[in-house]
């Protein structure tokens, strides 16, 4: 039996994704994978240690799941690594919608 589980760290940009399995000790958490992954190697300049993070898409410290310094990763997890937004989805929509009606009224005049 081993004493390491396999677990994987992904962090991406438009331009670039890096998802590196690694092997951790049991009880290890998801803040310390990050760590260990060595994925802030790939990407200089990113603040791994204060971004967002999730478990397949399950964000970290919302929804009843812990945060990334508490969450105990298990075999086959993968931590995400979120990146800010670049621009609030409710204010794109706010502007889409706005654009629209601009142009249905166009068409009526």
């Amino acid at each position: 039996m081993s004493d390491k589980i396999k677990v994987e760290v992904a962090y991406a940009t438009p331009e670039k994704q890096k998802i590196l399995p690694i092997m951790v000790a049991p009880g290890t958490t998801a803040e310390e994978a990050v760590a260990q992954s060595g994925v802030d190697q790939h990407f200089p300049g990113v603040d791994m240690a204060s971004a967002p993070k999730g478990i397949f898409g399950n964000a970290l410290g919302a929804r009843g799941m812990a945060d990334a310094r508490n969450y105990v990763m298990k075999e086959g997890d993968r931590v995400e690594i979120y990146r800010p937004l670049m621009a609030d989805p409710k204010e794109v929509r706010k502007q889409r919608a706005a654009e629209a009606a601009e142009r249905r009224a166009g068409k009526e005049s």
